[in-house]
This record gives structure tokens, C-alpha cells and sequence, in this order.
């Protein structure tokens, strides 16, 4: 398979924003942009096939690419090519692939670790498919991490899929639709202000059903319990959002985090594969600054130290809550950017606000 990309520069906001993969023995131009200035052709040979593949970069004449087809990326049908867009959540990013004519991902785990590695592939912290919907629901997600492993649920990528179902569709304005996901029914909502709301349901804490194997110390629940890694005791509450989380605010010997001072790295393979996770585990450090304001750096299960994480942001507030440090509203600071984060009492579900884009 070769890989065959256009990028051009500058867009108007007008412009879809897409790059393409095609299956060809040569390069055949698939998107073009109106540029006033340059495009570049980038060219690789077996991406998903040679991991050894090289880029060739070369310049392309303005009066060239006014030449190509000027048919969007998201309406063009041509066999044997993936389209994808990339988009990021507060720097969480995905490739995300149209995927609505089957509920086979149309590409496989072991593909989508090439396709997201950052060197010797297109780069991101995962592959999101848009699936036809199932029992009743509008559309369905599934989401490859860039280990290959599938996890139940992404936050900050669900609401890049919102963005992308509502780009496929033309939306404007208010929108809203439902989602069925490893981690049961979501509901995003697209604001007027083009940020997205997600309905993230109730968080689970029954210790087995997150899963963890601390003992519960209250009621069946992992609320500042202590666990031991590498020598050191943390404090740690455990939360699932869909998917498991491990959050701390600190060690016995220090509750006051400050995370950038936090070797990540280090630390957090040894939360994801300790052994009291069964399934693996998201880990979120978090700061505090207000009982309404908290920072967090996130380890998570399969893509390692990312910029932002929506269901951690959400595990965080609960677990806040849970050991009496925070309102029900709050904002959570990422190293990508902040999000709302408020678990309502009224009905026990957490809502998620943030922005979701699309990257050229």
C-alpha cells in the first residue's frame, strides 16, 4: 500500500481539513485546497506494510494545484482509499476514519499502531471509527489506542467524533445525537459556541466493577486507599467513567501534589500494569489550586503520557468529591488546555465541556 498525502497552506475556515490514504502503485492527487501560496506532496511507500517506508518531500506550483480535483474529502467514494481527518481535543489526537458502511473497522489493530506512530507514521494517540448505530442509538464509536488495544471509551475522543459526525453531516447550530460505545450509551452535544457537551452517565465505583483489586473501605468502594508502588504509599481513589481510572492527590508523606514536578514517565507504567489493576488503569495526579479549580497530568492505559484526557478529567472531579477536596463544578487544567467538569447530584451523571477541532 502506498501513502499519499496533499497538504496546503493557508486554508479559510471554510475548508475541510483532511489528509488521505490511498492504495496505488503511484501518487494520485485526492484532495486539493485553494492555496496563495505553496503545496507540498509527501509520498510514502508501504506505511502500513514496511515500517522502513521514507518520506520524499518536493514543491508544487500554485498553478498545479489549482489543477486538482477540487471534490471535498468527506464526499469522495474512490475503492480501496481510507479517508481520514485528524482532530485534536485539547491536544489528544486522533485520525478519524469514516467508517459508517460497516461495523467492521476498516482498519486493523496492528495497522493502527503504524498509522499512529508520530515518526514513521501519520502521529496520534489514536484511530476512532465512525460506525453505523446500534440498538437504537445514532451512531456507534470504537477507538484503537496507539498500542493497538481498544479501550471502552475516550473522552476527548468522543467529542472529536461529535465534531467529525457533525462536519460528515454539514450541522450548524445546536446538535445533539446518541452514541453507543464500549462503555454503554454517550450523548455529546454540539454548543453554540462550537464547543461540545458530553453526557458521560453515572460513574461506576463498585471496587470489582472498575476493576481493582484494593479492598474496598467504603462501602464497595476504593475511596483514599492506600497503594504501594515502587516503595513509595499513595493515597488513591478509584473511579470508572467506562473505563478505569486510578486517581491520586498525593503520597501519605505528601498530599499536596505538585504535578509538574512529577517524573511521568517513570511513575506511570508502574500505576497502569500494577497488579491490583486487572484490566490495566488510567492514572490522573492531580493539584489542587480551589475546591473549584484542579490540574491534572494523566498516564494513560495504551497511549502513555497525553495532553488531555476527558474521561480522567471526570474521574478526577468525582474522586474530589469522593474525599470531600471539591464542588460538583468544576475546571480541571490539562497540559492541553482546561475543561467544565460537573457531576450533577439530581441525576449522579457527569457532564464534560471542551473544545474538539479539526487538524489540517
Amino acid at each position: 500500500m502506498s501513502v499519499a498525502t496533499i497538504v496546503s497552506a493557508p486554508l479559510t475556515s471554510s475548508n475541510i481539513r483532511s489528509l488521505s490514504i490511498i492504495s496505488s502503485s503511484s501518487f494520485t492527487p485526492i484532495n486539493s485546497f485553494k492555496c496563495s501560496s505553496f503545496a507540498l506532496k509527501l509520498t510514502t511507500t508501504s506505511l502500513l506494510r514496511n515500517p522502513n517506508f521514507r518520506f520524499s518531500v518536493s514543491a508544487m506550483s500554485v498553478a498545479a494545484q489549482e489543477n486538482l480535483s477540487q471534490t471535498a474529502f468527506l464526499d469522495r467514494r474512490e475503492t480501496g482509499v481510507l479517508h481520514f481527518v485528524k482532530y485534536h481535543g485539547l491536544g489528544n489526537d486522533f485520525i478519524m476514519v469514516n467508517n459508517l458502511d460497516s461495523m467492521e473497522p476498516k482498519v486493523t489493530p496492528e495497522q493502527a499502531v503504524k498509522l499512529c506512530d508520530r515518526n514513521f507514521g501519520i502521529g496520534a494517540d489514536g484511530v476512532i471509527f465512525a460506525m453505523p448505530g446500534y440498538n437504537g442509538t445514532d451512531y456507534t464509536m470504537r477507538i484503537f489506542n496507539s498500542d493497538g488495544s481498544e479501550p471502552e471509551m475516550c473522552g476527548n475522543g468522543v467529542r472529536c467524533f461529535a465534531k467529525f459526525i457533525s462536519d460528515l453531516n454539514s450541522l450548524h447550530g445546536k446538535e445533539s445525537f446518541t452514541v453507543h460505545t464500549g462503555a454503554g450509551l454517550i450523548v455529546p452535544e454540539i454548543q453554540d459556541d462550537g464547543k461540545v457537551k458530553v453526557d458521560m452517565g453515572e460513574p461506576v465505583l463498585k471496587a470489582s466493577d472498575v476493576p481493582t483489586k484494593i479492598t474496598p473501605n467504603k462501602d464497595e468502594s476504593v475511596v483514599k486507599a492506600k497503594i504501594e508502588v515502587d516503595g513509595v504509599n499513595w493515597n488513591v481513589t478509584c473511579v470508572s467513567m467506562g473505563n478505569p481510572h486510578c486517581v491520586t492527590f498525593g503520597t501519605q508523606d505528601n498530599e499536596n501534589l505538585v504535578v509538574d514536578e512529577l517524573n511521568l514517565a517513570e511513575v506511570g507504567p508502574k500505576f497502569e500494569h500494577h497488579a491490583l489493576f486487572p484490566a490495566r488503569t488510567n492514572t490522573e495526579f492531580v493539584q489542587m489550586f480551589s475546591r473549584s479549580h484542579l490540574k491534572m497530568r494523566v498516564w494513560e492505559r495504551g497511549a502513555g503520557a497525553t495532553l488531555a484526557c476527558g474521561t480522567g478529567a471526570c474521574a478526577v472531579v468525582v474522586a474530589a468529591i469522593l474525599e470531600g477536596r471539591s464542588e460538583r463544578k468544576c475546571r480541571v487544567d490539562l497540559p492541553g488546555g482546561p475543561l467544565e467538569i460537573e457531576w450533577r447530584e439530581e441525576n449522579n451523571h457527569v457532564y464534560m465541556t471542551g473544545p474538539a477541532e479539526a487538524i489540517l
